[in-house]
């Protein structure tokens, strides 16, 4: 495993050459995957860091140590990626120097506390691909119509990068070439790592006719009400539980609705197992913009659990509605959900799951990534048309 703050860069360069002699070496600036509380980047990138590994990729990842998520880390060392953990960016730059003379690659994320120091040092070096992943891209094109300063991004925009990776298709991919001057654009969709997220033995405590996990949003506080607590107030006799962080004090919720803390990762398998139906709720600015599939719905179709989501543009590249997926406008549709047959339930469970195993696993996602990286002037603008099919490319 790679120790937490006790990296020898000479013994890593040395197995690089022995380990990878033909494989990549990348390098990431993010936000954080040492804490997965309120950060849904952390379990993504884990997954498909694992992924690369198994492909014999070598994976740096560049965090800063911050109290936010040091308070609340549930992982300080992996065995598939580096974690490099700073207080102070220029104490931690020669360092960053050194890793990325020898990269293949380097990735700055949205959000990452340091994007414009990072974004410049990526562009600067000698490194041969250099690549920006917009992990929350609805959220930076709504940012940035409403002027305002966006931290994570050089101010002159992404024009430097060879490559602009978007989890974001459709339309976003155009306002990313033409607001922040992108010269290569692709969608790469969100994914799930099938070892961490598969079907688990029910918790009781976890047990509910319908659940939802995920960190509080105020833009998605409206939808949870009309989709779980107004039905659970209709339906005293079933039980409803939400999961997550950062959520306020929860008034007038029936008594049939359990608010528990939140999870972290190794325990949300056993969460979805324990649920007939779990709810995803779309943020305003990613169901405004389409094609944004939530990690969410992969991690719980990839338990079996049978998704209830509220409607977006493009969600039926991914998942068949009423096939694969339940969808919902309004309490009535939730209702009639919660009230459906199990058998009708399982069934669309089991569909769902192998159409995540089919399309959407980290390790499509890796092998998707890594073909970017390595053609990045072919300018290819998403898999849609792809996804709905369960091909790969």
């Amino acid at each position: 495993m790679y120790p937490l703050r006790q990296l020898d860069s000479a013994h890593l360069d040395e197995e690089h050459c022995r380990l990878y002699p033909e494989e990549m070496k990348i390098i990431i600036f993010g936000l954080s995957i040492s804490s997965a509380w309120g950060n849904g980047h952390a379990t993504l990138l884990r997954g498909l860091f694992r992924a690369l590994h198994s492909e014999r990729h070598e994976v740096h990842f560049f965090e800063q140590d911050k109290p936010y998520y040091s308070s609340h880390r549930d992982a300080d060392c992996f065995s598939f990626a580096a974690l490099h953990l700073y207080s102070d960016w220029f104490d931690a730059r020669f360092d960053m120097i050194r890793q990325l003379e020898r990269a293949d690659a380097a990735i700055v994320t949205s959000y990452c506390p340091d994007g414009i120091r990072a974004s410049r040092l990526v562009t600067k070096s000698k490194v041969p691909r250099k690549v920006f992943y917009d992990m929350d891209t609805p959220v930076t094109l709504a940012r940035l119509e409403k002027g305002e300063r966006i931290e994570y991004l050089p101010p002159e925009g992404l024009a430097a990068f060879d490559l602009v990776l978007s989890y974001t298709g459709g339309e976003a991919l155009t306002q990313l070439r033409q607001k922040l001057h992108a010269r290569c654009v692709s969608a790469l969709y969100g994914w799930v790592d099938p070892e961490s997220y598969h079907t688990a033995d029910p918790v009781p405590e976890f047990r509910a006719d319908l659940s939802y996990l995920g960190t509080y949003a105020p833009d998605r506080q409206s939808a949870l009400e009309n989709l779980l607590i107004y039905p659970a107030a209709l339906m005293p006799n079933r039980r409803f539980v939400i999961a997550g962080a950062m959520f306020p004090q929860l008034r007038d919720t029936p008594a049939n609705v359990t608010k528990l803390e939140h999870l972290p990762p190794p325990q949300h398998p056993a969460f979805f197992s324990s649920s007939r139906i779990t709810l995803n709720v779309t943020r305003a600015p990613m169901a405004a913009m389409g094609y944004c599939p939530s990690g969410r719905l992969f991690e719980a179709a990839a338990c079996g659990t049978p998704v209830l989501s509220d409607w977006w543009p493009g969600l039926d590249e991914f998942f068949l509605p009423g096939d694969e997926i339940l969808i919902a406008a309004s309490t009535t549709d939730s209702i009639r959900a919660v009230s459906e047959d199990s058998s009708v339930l399982k069934r669309i469970g089991s569909r769902a799951k192998q159409r995540v195993l089919d399309c959407h696993t980290a390790s499509i996602r890796a092998r998707q990534l890594i073909d970017l990286i390595e053609f990045p002037k072919n300018e290819r603008t998403s898999i849609e048309g792809n996804v709905h099919r369960g091909k790969e490319i």
